[in-house]
């Protein structure tokens, strides 16, 4: 019996969704209608897929090799039938990031709504997610991370700032209570806001001056996810502890005189994030609009 493209692609959704109703809502078709296409699949396979139970979906052995299989060829076949785009007078479809909360906080605000507004027959869906992906098997069709991140065959095209800085800073009356630190490893004497990734690993705080780098690992009364910046940053104007992250994050409260900057001079440089992705394979025309998008603005700085 051969196999119908929508039955994949719904495997596709469910899998990729972990779920029936996650797949339905993404995808706009019916949790019924997916769960009917995935068992029509499987019939037709003679093997179970999915292994189903009241509060979640997870492929089995054979479904996750269907999938890391699957995805990359669906993604060609998309890509494919997107040269289509190309006689158009103007780019349509759907575009897929991934993005670190950095970037969703930082450089995504400056240049969505312009591009949106540039093209309105796009749309996008943006997943954050701090860790590296593969892409193709994510289902997204370019990514935004930093250069010591990237793989080799990736098209990198720069975004945003392009030097960046994190900064350490405190709220005046932390500052008046506990002291000013003169010294990187003084702040191992200091309440200190951590942060911890996704892995489960701390933060380790970095600083540099000159030729010389320190790392220091800090504690203090507050660790929270990378992701969770505001929660750090209100605990540092209310006076709990010194922060540390990126500059442009903490900008606003070291304007209005909430923060004050500590070890200026320690701060840590680094280049600046970029847009990234698969050089391997035809760029849809959505991404396509992106990337000039972005490379114009880019131009203007």
């Amino acid at each position: 019996m051969p196999t119908d493209l929508a039955d994949l692609n719904a495997f596709l959704a469910v899998a990729r969704a972990r779920g029936f109703r996650e797949a339905a809502r993404v995808s706009g078709a019916s949790a019924s209608a997916l769960s009917e296409a995935v068992r029509r699949l499987e019939a037709s396979l003679g093997v179970r897929l999915l292994n189903r139970t009241t509060r979640s979906v997870a492929p089995t052995e054979a479904g996750q090799r269907l999938l890391e299989r699957l995805a990359p060829a669906l993604g060609e076949v998309e890509a494919a039938l997107d040269v289509v785009n190309g006689f158009r007078d103007r780019p349509a479809g759907t575009l897929r990031l991934n993005v670190p909360v950095s970037a969703a906080r930082i450089v995504l605000p400056g240049l969505i709504p312009a591009f949106l507004k540039a093209y309105p027959e796009i749309r996008l869906e943006v997943t954050v997610d701090d860790s590296f992906v593969d892409l193709l098997a994510a289902g997204c069709d370019a990514g935004i991370r930093y250069d010591e991140r990237l793989e080799q065959d990736m098209i990198a095209v720069p975004i945003g700032p392009r030097v960046q800085r994190f900064v350490c800073a405190a709220a005046p009356e932390y500052l008046e209570r506990r002291g000013r630190p003169a010294h990187p490893r003084d702040l191992l004497n200091h309440a200190c806001l951590r942060g911890r990734f996704a892995s489960g690993a701390l933060a380790v705080w970095e600083f540099e001056r000159g030729d010389e780098l320190i790392r220091i690992d800090p504690s203090g009364p507050l660790t929270a996810s990378t992701g969770v910046f505001d929660l750090v940053i209100d605990a540092a104007v209310q006076g709990l502890g010194v922060v540390r992250l990126f500059e442009d994050l903490l900008q606003p409260h070291l304007d209005s005189g909430a923060l004050e900057p500590v070890l200026e001079d320690w701060a840590q440089s680094f280049s600046g994030p970029f847009l990234y992705y698969p050089g391997r394979r035809l760029v849809p025309g959505p991404l396509r609009a992106f990337v000039d998008f972005v490379r114009g603005v880019q131009a203007y700085k």
